[in-house]
């Protein structure tokens, strides 16, 4: 793992579920080197409810816990988000438990014995194109996360933090429409979000975008336009 990439963890959230006490504590003491925002629950159950709660970007899970096991808590999550990164940990590979979850997108595997050389390059292949240094939206343009900069014909485009940061969630959902409630969520967070507010953010930003990159779902929310 390069500083690059290192530098870049402390951008994201993590959740750690796990049962075992010393494990957990272990796992979670090292994420805290890494990572800012490091949430831990020791059962599937407290799992949900802490995602439900806080929404980490990244969960790390133990398969197999008394209680809601750590399948399905997957299959919980996964009914409504397919964004969250989420890497299993498992003693063996348990076929029956390989096969509920291979439909599931689980982004990443870690056998134990966990140790920090195998737990962070199970993060990093986890993560994969995010922690790249460049988001592409065209040749031309694109946003370089290190800076924290707009890039167009090598020159920085003039944006606010919250121009920036509907960017990046946009970026984050391009696969899928980036609804209304989650901008709410993310951009507006502890502020009411009108539309008639948004709609007015929206056009500013259009206008000072050199390329298209906003494409309105109507009723919806908004996709990333490439």
């Amino acid at each position: 793992m390069n500083k690059e990439q290192l530098s870049q963890l402390n951008n994201y959230s993590i959740l750690c579920v796990e049962d075992e006490d010393g494990i957990r504590k272990r796992l979670v003491n090292t994420l805290k080197y890494y990572f800012d925002d490091v949430l831990e629950a020791s059962n599937g159950n407290d799992g949900y409810d802490l995602y439900l709660e806080y929404k980490p970007d990244i969960i790390l899970s133990d398969i197999e816990m008394p209680g809601k096991n750590g399948v399905e808590m997957v299959k919980k999550i996964r009914n409504e988000d397919i964004d969250t990164i989420l890497i299993m940990v498992t003693a063996y590979s348990n076929e029956e438990y390989l096969l509920d979850l291979i439909n599931l997108n689980i982004n990443h595997y870690i056998l134990k014995p966990i140790n920090s050389e195998n737990l962070f390059n199970g993060i990093i292949k986890a993560l994969g194109e995010r922690l790249t240094t460049n988001l592409n939206f065209s040749d031309e343009c694109y946003f370089d996360i290190q800076k924290y900069e707009l890039i167009f014909n090598n020159e920085i485009i003039g944006l606010r933090k919250r121009d920036k940061e509907f960017l990046l969630l946009l970026y984050k959902n391009k696969n899928q429409i980036l609804t209304y409630d989650l901008i709410d969520e993310y951009i507006w967070k502890d502020k009411t979000m009108s539309m008639s507010a948004l709609k007015t953010f929206i056009k500013e930003l259009r206008q000072k975008l050199p390329i298209d990159l906003i494409k309105n779902v109507p009723q919806m929310g908004y996709k990333l336009n490439i």
